[in-house]
């Protein structure tokens, strides 16, 4: 969005009708263009109409709040003309019969940027809107949510993170605020239904809400809406581990539709309806634990038909269709004919209790796991329902629209994940999200026509902060984010939270951990996952993680205090402690070697993996009670260390040692053959190839070591006389057969399982045709866990020396991220072996 002097009227309704991040229209710095809001001579009033909207007066109260902290004075709030000269604010919606439209008759407000728009606001100056008021600033709304959204933009840029109270994010003090003149705007959100599901919440996030609220009562969801809002979100799938939103408090369901967040339930929670209310209504009524329609047909549309009389008056997006039992899948033999019998009568219910037409209460339906099966093998929901793909629960996104056929006319959605209980193992401890991946995912979904909801599974919201952060603001305008911006958006954020002096220090941090964790999840993490043998693997992540955590407490030594908790929060728990992790782990390993070869240091490493052990419990101990005076009691307890199989145990469980121990690792190397084995990062090609149409980008800091590198646009497919490739010089000192591992994410087979597959060759004999994922049917495994799909091909090198490695793309969504050459002598590593050698002719 720009910003526009009030002069050029031409371009306001061609540039407000952007979707691009308002501006920056707050400064404290006097100037000839800028309107006064606070001086330290002046008192700041608002001005609302009477009978406004309680949702938005929720959120003048806020802002009044949030001026308070930050200028040490509370505006007063008028319901009538103030007439006086001092600094005023005017908040309203269009077509309420509010000031707004009166200031729309006069023309001093454009009603057509407004008007018949979605949850958008524009905020300007505007002159003379009272008598006796010489100019006033203004917030208008084309609706509810979006006149919140205004007043919540204002908020952010005097200086109020949407993380205030989530991660304890300070308030600079500031005696003078201005606004700078002109109108702003961060246009329409490109995705309908935007929002979180709070999941998997159980022992921490259960254990601080009922520590502070009580449980997860209206108090509870009133701070995580503020929050919600404050990001521009407007969706939720409430807490639902022994949890029912509606029933566990009355308050609940009104206050969300007062506060403007749309409530849902999760894939497997029908008709408003959370599992919880299912057993709560079997034993009130004293019925039988019977979750299927073929048997318990008249007890379950009776149950159903409560769900939707209960929350019939409030804003919703009602879930439709049926899972099995507690988030498990359909019994064997269900057969598709009984589930789209269930989707209409439960699309009777909804039209029997609202006495409105079906397709006028929002619903979704859930592709989650086996229920893509049934849609795949030919089940149909009515066109207004909303199809929800979702990803693998790793995110990977399993399924995309085919846009060569007739889409759905209800529209798309994504369930996405940052958190999972499953296999191949839970987790749900800190971030292992990278925005890089989440961006190409989603933005791979959006060029697919998936604009409806974006939903994701946050667990217990904390520690997901950051990559919350961004899932909403790119679910408002994907447009904005590519490939080459995405750490600028991270720097923005960290100095939002931090200030500036060190956004670009923090913002490294925030980039690298995830990316660290996303190679294997803390979870995942074991003494065996990195090689103590081959090419100084374990020892090298290691002291990357330690130098990572390093850095980060050189800036917490830095910053003033009042900053301290929200950045051990933010970054240096997270990397602090899950350096640690990697220590307890590597000692392990260094332990059990020495141990075989009866050398006796290994008694020292097996005191360090106690020592690191513990240290984990204390720095979980200054998170849950210390920071923040005691504010995050058990917000920590998620278990990570001594998992056994996919699911947890309730604690962590300190790691085998061996008392009574040496090993030295071997070196580093480079796309000249040596030792046996050609090792090439993707984005270091020799030739690159696109088209009119399609173009190679490098995505930085993507996968497990360097980059990745794709095609884009997402959703063009290549022709059969596109040559998209990308081609490789090597230098082989061997000859005779030899294998080719690409290393791929993990992308599935979104493309109606048809697969995605590439050309692979050398020189100029005949292309291999490689299909990698079209086997793929839902199953979680070595892609999941690894994060990564190893592509294997054989080829004949006749003689050493020079050759060319080309490799040509069949299909958008291939990401190549690493080239690895057997020739003989590559050794197993997670990570592969370091690049080799570069010769540059």
């Amino acid at each position: 969005m720009k910003r526009f002097s009030i002069f050029i009227i031409t371009l306001f309704t061609i540039c407000i009708s952007g979707k691009s991040k308002a501006q920056s229209f707050i400064t404290d710095k006097k100037g000839s263009d800028v309107l006064v809001l606070k001086e330290k001579s002046t008192s700041l009033s608002f001005f609302v109409n009477t009978g406004t909207d309680p949702g938005i007066g929720r959120a003048v109260s806020n802002l009044q709040s949030d001026f308070e902290k930050v200028t040490g004075q509370k505006p007063t709030i008028f319901n009538q003309n103030p007439n006086w000269s001092s600094p005023l604010i005017i908040i309203g919606v269009i077509g309420t019969n509010s000031v707004i439209d009166d200031l729309v008759k006069q023309k001093k407000i454009d009603g057509k940027l407004l008007k018949g728009k979605n949850e958008k606001f524009v905020i300007q100056s505007v002159k003379n809107p009272f008598s006796g008021v010489e100019e006033a600033l203004v917030i208008a709304g084309s609706d509810k949510r979006g006149t919140i959204y205004g007043i919540y933009e204002l908020s952010r840029q005097i200086g109020i993170s949407p993380w205030y109270y989530w991660a304890d994010v300070p308030v600079a003090q500031k005696e003078n605020i201005y606004f700078v003149k002109g109108i702003y705007s961060d246009g329409e959100p490109a995705v309908k239904y935007r929002g979180i599901f709070i999941n998997d919440e159980a022992p921490a996030l259960s254990g601080w809400s009922k520590e502070t609220f009580g449980g997860f009562n209206s108090k509870f969801y009133e701070k995580v809406f503020e929050l919600l809002l404050r990001l521009k979100g407007n969706y939720i799938w409430p807490a639902m581990w022994g949890n029912a939103f509606y029933d566990d408090d009355v308050a609940s369901g009104p206050l969300a539709n007062e506060m403007g967040i749309i409530v849902g339930t999760s894939h497997h929670e029908p008709m408003a309806l959370a599992q919880t209310d299912w057993r709560r209504y079997i034993k009130k009524n004293n019925l039988p634990n019977v979750w299927d329609y073929a048997k318990n047909k008249t007890v379950l549309d009776e149950f159903w038909k409560g769900g939707i009389e209960r929350s019939k008056n409030w804003e919703k997006l009602v879930t439709i269709g049926m899972r099995g039992d507690g988030d498990e899948a359909m019994s064997e033999g269900t057969n598709i004919s009984l589930l789209e019998n269930i989707v209409k009568e439960q699309r009777k219910i909804i039209a029997a209790v609202t006495q409105k037409k079906a397709e006028q209460t929002p619903q979704v339906w859930a592709l989650y796991k086996e229920v893509q099966d049934y849609y795949d093998q030919g089940m149909r929901v009515p066109d207004d329902v909303i199809l929800l793909f979702c990803d693998d629960n790793w995110g990977n996104v399993r399924k995309l629209p085919d846009l060569t056929k007739p889409l759905h006319k209800g529209g798309y959605g994504m369930y996405y994940h940052f958190d999972y209980v499953g296999a191949p193992r839970n987790s749900k401890w800190i971030n292992i999200n990278p925005i890089q991946r989440v961006w190409e995912q989603m933005n791979l979904s959006y060029e697919h026509g998936v604009d409806k909801i974006w939903i994701v599974n946050v667990g217990d919201l904390k520690p997901m902060e950051f990559p919350i952060s961004f899932f909403l603001d790119m679910a408002w305008n994907p447009k904005k984010f590519n490939s080459k911006n995405l750490f600028e958006f991270t720097e923005k954020w960290a100095a939002d939270q931090f200030g500036k002096k060190h956004a670009k220090e923090i913002a490294r941090l925030l980039n690298t951990y995830p990316k660290f964790n996303r190679r294997v999840t803390p979870e995942m993490l074991d003494s065996r996952t990195y090689s103590l043998e081959n090419y100084n693997e374990f020892q090298n992540v290691v002291t990357d993680y330690k130098n990572l955590s390093l850095d980060a407490y050189r800036i917490y030594n830095d910053i003033p205090q009042q900053y301290k908790d929200a950045y051990f929060q933010l970054v240096l728990y997270p990397i602090d402690a899950c350096s640690n992790l990697y220590e307890m782990y590597f000692a392990q390993a260094k332990n059990r070697k020495l141990a075989s070869e009866k050398n006796i240091l290994a008694n020292t490493f097996a005191d360090q993996v106690k020592s690191t052990f513990a240290r984990d419990s204390i720095l979980q101990n200054k998170y849950n009670n210390e920071i923040s005076g005691g504010k995050w009691t058990h917000i920590m307890d998620q278990m990570r260390i001594g998992y056994k199989s996919w699911n947890d145990t309730p604690k962590n469980i300190l790691p085998e040692v061996t008392y009574v121990a040496e090993e030295k690792v071997s070196k580093k190397p480079v796309f000249q053959e040596k030792n046996g084995y050609v090792s090439i990062e993707a984005e270091n090609y020799s030739v690159l190839n696109n088209s009119k149409n399609i173009h190679w980008e490098v995505i930085p800091d993507f996968g497990k070591t360097k980059s990745g590198i794709t095609t884009f646009p997402q959703n063009a497919y290549p022709k059969k006389d596109e040559n998209i490739f990308l081609e490789y010089e090597i230098n082989f000192e061997s000859k005779g057969e030899m294998s080719v591992q690409l290393w791929l994410a993990p992308t599935l087979n979104f493309n109606s399982n048809k697969g995605l597959k590439y050309e692979i060759s050398f020189d100029s004999n005949e292309p291999q045709i490689v299909n990698f994922n079209g086997h793929y049917k839902g199953e979680l495994g070595k892609w999941q866990a690894e994060h990564i799909i190893k592509s294997v091909t054989k080829h004949s090198i006749l003689k050493s020396g020079k050759h060319t490695l080309r490799i040509r793309v069949l299909d958008p969504g291939i990401v190549l991220q690493k080239i690895l050459i057997d020739c003989g002598g590559l050794k197993p590593a997670y990570l592969g072996a370091p690049e080799s050698d570069i010769v540059y002719e």
